[in-house]
């Protein structure tokens, strides 16, 4: 019973992120967790039917596999979307004296103090 409320729980949590599987790295990211969260969870009660049935580890093994494909899918996603955003982001560098104005278009201006700021 715990186990159907807990899937209950993550199905509607996926169901409410659907929207942001295409946003940001960090949206995205928690879209593709809570997706893999609902299917392993489905496929552990499928592996334990399937191994309840056939007497056999496979089922498990099975699932095993397709979870950690799906994670590792995941977190290749994640990170080619996270480095293209890092790349697509212009930033400007400015110095003045020992003091490091920086500014990128998602961010205000920041002040930085640099005394170990290289010379050159």
């Amino acid at each position: 019973m715990k186990m159907l409320v807990k899937v209950l729980l993550i199905v509607g949590v996926a169901l409410l992120l659907y929207r942001y599987r295409t946003g940001d790295a960090n949206m995205r990211s928690v879209w593709i967790c809570s997706r893999n969260d609902v299917l392993g969870n489905l496929g552990v009660l499928l592996a334990a039917l399937g191994v309840f049935g056939s007497g056999t580890l496979w089922p498990d093994i099975i699932v095993a596999a397709i979870m950690a494909t799906l994670a590792f899918q995941g977190s290749v996603t994640v990170v080619r979307q996270s480095l293209d955003e890092l790349n697509r982001r212009q930033s400007l560098v400015v110095v003045l004296g020992d003091k490091i104005i920086w500014w990128a278009t998602e961010h205000a201006w920041e002040t930085f103090s640099s005394p170990s700021m290289p010379r050159g």
